[in-house]
């Protein structure tokens, strides 16, 4: 398939043919070997200790001024961007001006990727700079980047189209620096948790990704054929199942960082394919589960910010542990006046057409519950908040209340309005787990999709003993939204599911 080309395009491949005419690689597999970074001479930089007296930076030409026979170019690598000056005689020693003259000033272009050799110095202006000896092509750019322009501290052109900034994510990262902070950053959050947990003992471990069954969560699978076995899997929608019959096998406390894939809606809090860690605990408890979540996300607001304070859209959230506790039936009756305690589905149903609550003839009691707490309490839940106790309705894999049999031991963390985490005291009785799924078996024949499937061969494993257990699983993209302030989930994921290209 042959693309229309730009006149910018063209230009710049005719100037690829005349840098490989005059002998020159554009595009050489040899190594560069780079000695410094941008921000570190930047920073580290010391006129009178003479320091950084031979170095090699490699990076991209993101703006030049030609002046004669000495030139001024930006050049940013992966730490940011430093100033280089070049001048016609250095880079010529043998006094053949074609080096500069025509592949410097002519062939060039703003986006290609060169290596420089030389010396750090500070120009009469006070900028920070090194004075190029060696100048190497490393790759020739064919596409001409957007143009960013900053002055008197102001961006002028800043590319802002999420179109673009989605789709062409390198483009992206290239011209917004920030944007690449973004995703340290989210690094950062992830190994912070692999430390803590490795701090506890905890051992992290991968399980299968495409499976048999869709379990461990109430959602809608992708669904694909293996033709080996001739049979149907299912791209995860949750790593649970398979992490408890971890615990089932013997190991004290297990982890994992996840791929799942829910074929659900998209929105700026909802991608199909999105990332989870999932941690279950032998011998602990609901309660034991929220002291242990709040102290990991204060030591990732530390790691990231220094401070347990941040910004969350228009609100200041503090990640300072004790978070606040709410049960459920509290929630909804503090923000309705509504008891929803021994209500059954019809009373239910009643219940949220005086509310104005929209539900349907699939939906269970509780599906209702769930529309109920989701319409008038969890846009107020800003400051971080665990809802606790929730009908059994709601929680298939939780062990039931131990002083109320009609609820769970279960807690959703909320901040910000929207949830974070879910974590169970973990349903580890074989009988009363295989009643359950049986229960969701119905409601999948009344027509609700995202019930759940009866997993056989996890009630098998649960027969064999597993011991009390406390699980958790937070979704790793939303806690990067909260802790980098980002607006969309689009923002924390280098490459965001999109409609196709037009």
């Amino acid at each position: 398939m042959h693309q229309e080309l730009s006149e910018q395009e063209i230009l710049r491949r005719e100037s690829l043919q005349q840098i490989r005419d005059l002998g020159i690689d554009p595009y050489p597999a040899a190594q560069y070997v780079v000695t410094a970074t941008a921000d570190e001479i930047t920073r580290n930089f010391d006129a009178e200790k003479q320091n950084y007296q031979s170095v090699r930076i490699a990076g991209r030409i993101m703006s030049r001024r030609i002046m004669g026979s000495v030139s001024f170019f930006e050049l940013q690598d992966h730490t940011g961007r430093i100033q280089v000056y070049i001048k016609r005689d250095d880079v010529c020693p043998e006094g053949d001006p074609t080096l500069y003259n025509t592949v410097f000033k002519k062939l060039l272009d703003i986006g290609d990727i060169v290596g420089v050799e030389g010396f750090a110095f500070v120009t009469q202006t006070g900028q920070t700079s090194v004075h190029c000896q060696k100048l190497t092509l490393i790759s020739k750019s064919l596409k001409p980047l957007p143009i960013v322009k900053e002055k008197d501290g102001q961006l002028f052109d800043e590319v802002t189209d999420p179109e673009l900034r989605y789709r062409q994510r390198y483009v992206d990262l290239i011209i917004n620096p920030q944007v690449r902070e973004v995703f340290i950053q989210r690094t950062k959050i992830m190994n912070t948790m692999r430390a803590f947990f490795s701090e506890h003992g905890y051992l992290e471990v991968e399980t299968p990704i495409l499976q048999p069954l869709a379990g461990g969560a109430a959602a809608r699978p992708f669904i694909t054929h293996h033709n080996a076995l001739d049979m149907p899997l299912y791209l995860r929608i949750a790593n649970e199942l398979y992490l408890k019959r971890l615990i089932v096998g013997g190991y004290d406390g297990v982890y994992e960082f996840a791929k799942d894939f829910r074929n659900e809606g998209m929105d700026r809090t909802h991608n199909p394919e999105f990332t989870v860690m999932e941690i279950y605990i032998a011998y602990k408890d609901y309660l034991w589960m929220m002291e242990f979540t709040e102290q990991m996300l204060e030591r990732i607001a530390m790691a990231l910010h220094g401070t347990t304070e941040m910004m969350i859209g228009e609100h200041k959230v503090s990640f300072k542990a004790p978070f606040r506790r709410i049960t459920m039936t509290d929630a909804i009756r503090e923000k309705t006046g509504y008891d929803i305690t021994g209500q059954t589905e019809d009373q239910l149903r009643e219940a949220c057409k005086k509310l104005g609550v929209d539900v349907d003839k699939t939906m269970g009691k509780g599906k209702l519950v769930d529309a109920i707490f989701g319409q008038f309490c969890e846009d107020e839940l800003i400051q971080p908040t665990f809802v606790m106790d929730y009908p059994i309705e709601m929680s298939p894999l939780c062990k039931r209340h131990r002083s109320n049999p009609e609820l769970t031991e279960r807690f959703e963390l909320f901040v910000n309005g929207k949830e974070l985490c879910n974590a169970y005291s973990e349903l580890n009785d074989p009988i009363d787990q295989l009643d359950r799924f049986e229960e969701q078996l119905k409601l999948s024949q009344k027509g609700d999709d995202e019930a759940m499937c009866i997993d056989m061969d996890f009630v098998r494993a649960l027969e064999y003993g597993m011991p009390s257990c406390s699980g958790m699983g937070i979704g790793i993209d939303r806690l990067t939204m909260f802790m980098t302030n980002q607006p969309s989930i689009q923002d924390v994921l280098f490459f965001p599911q999109l409609k196709p290209e037009k």
